[in-house]
């Protein structure tokens, strides 16, 4: 008996339906595996009832062997993430990587400036959150999908910032290097270590303890749930964030060309009719829905997530240091100790190129007050006030007030992690 079309059309949508509901309880149930020590007990033999108590009522089996905590800065340009990326980048037994998402962006979008396209941005996210999980796996090779020229043999001489990278510039991963060396400039990394061989870089990888990555590449913390609930992964986010007035005027004095038309208004005291004001009011949304997100506590973020604002780190940078190890479950070391003691006393001849860290770090925190005018102050309040009283920064109600050095514009706030 032949079947009707009608009913070939049935089974064929029952299967699409039986399929879309399998992947939906997959997808919503953690993972899970029965318990080592007695695995027989959830044989598929059993009783689907009494196999599922029995795995309920024993540990599961841990996807993240190694036990490797995963941290991820989440920051914008200009908010002092390559800072915070420092503090990272100096412990012994943390693997360190500078913005590896670039090579996604300019390879999937390669345009000047980030796509503001949903399509662009659904595209960009799904291969960064690809390319951060198998990152955090120690597998480098992955890169060699968005770094162009292809690498050969598995080396490059075109990773982006790979100077930023102590793990990248020290042996074995550089091994030319000498006793002299083990303190590296950014560009004299690349000159004296020649191409980076990834086989290497993997295995110095696998031989830290623990893997950090900084990002400004992802726009909010939601964008990341489905890392944090990997459980192959030990992922703790530190979202860090900065007044937006002080992001504004680092921009405009960092990337002269693409913020011209804000520099021409702070200059003249016009403002230009054809603004882009989303280079500023993108950063106060992402901000607000991020924050928000992390701040309403949802279960999914429960210990892995820390909000820093970047002032309190700059006036405190020891204190708020100890602050992100402690949440992070790692003890803080020397070398890092060193560093914030040598790095946050600086004056503005100490910083070399404008992705420096050495400087002083209480005074950089407010410099913008006194290199923005009034007017774009009072702009960037009016388009970001709903932010700025999220993260507790003060508005100013006049040009005497912005410049006046003994009123702080950041309100005491202690934003305690998710635990």
């Amino acid at each position: 008996m032949q079947c009707s079309w009608k009913a070939v059309l049935l089974l064929a949508l029952a299967s699409i339906a039986i399929q879309y509901t399998a992947i939906r309880t997959f997808t919503a149930k953690s993972f899970h595996s029965c318990p080592i020590p007695n695995p027989v007990n959830c044989s598929l033999s059993q009783d689907t009832d009494v196999a599922d108590r029995l795995c309920d009522e024993n540990p599961t089996f841990p996807y993240n062997l190694s036990r490797k905590t995963h941290v991820l800065i989440l920051a914008t340009t200009r908010s002092g993430s390559s800072f915070v990326g420092q503090l990272f980048n100096q412990h012994f037994d943390v693997f360190y990587l500078f913005e590896p998402l670039y090579h996604v962006q300019y390879t999937l979008i390669p345009k000047l400036t980030q796509s503001k396209s949903q399509t662009d941005r659904r595209v960009m996210l799904g291969a960064s959150r690809d390319l951060l999980r198998s990152l955090y796996d120690c597998d480098l090779y992955f890169l060699e999908n968005y770094i162009k020229p292809q690498p050969v043999n598995h080396t490059t001489d075109r990773l982006f910032r790979r100077g930023a990278s102590k793990a990248l510039c020290s042996p074995p991963v550089c091994e030319s290097l000498g006793a002299v060396d083990l303190h590296l400039e950014e560009g004299d990394c690349v000159k004296k270590c020649g191409t980076l061989n990834l086989t290497l870089a993997t295995e110095s990888c696998r031989e830290h303890g623990h893997v950090a990555i900084k990002t400004v590449r992802v726009p909010e913390v939601s964008d990341l749930r489905a890392l944090v609930e990997d459980p192959r992964l030990n992922l703790k986010v530190i979202q860090l964030v900065r007044d937006p007035r002080g992001i504004l005027a680092s921009r405009s004095e960092t990337f002269r060309d693409t913020y011209r038309l804000w520099r021409i208004w702070d200059g003249t005291g016009r403002k230009p009719y054809n603004l882009d004001v989303t280079q500023l009011t993108t950063v106060c949304e992402d901000f607000w829905n991020s924050v928000s997100t992390g701040l309403n506590r949802p279960p999914w973020l429960k210990g892995k997530y820390m909000l820093v604002r970047y002032e309190d780190l700059a006036r405190n940078p020891m204190k708020k240091t100890e602050e992100i190890y402690d949440f992070l479950g790692i003890p803080m070391d020397s070398n890092v100790e060193r560093w914030i003691q040598n790095n946050t006393r600086g004056d503005r001849s100490s910083s070399k190129h404008k992705y420096g860290t050495v400087r002083n770090s209480a005074a950089t925190a407010e410099k913008w007050r006194f290199r923005l005018s009034y007017e774009i102050v009072a702009f960037t309040q009016h388009a970001c006030q709903q932010v700025l009283a999220q993260l507790g920064y003060k508005t100013a109600g006049s040009e005497e007030e912005l410049k006046n050095l003994s009123i702080s514009l950041v309100e005491e706030r202690d934003f305690l992690p998710f635990s």
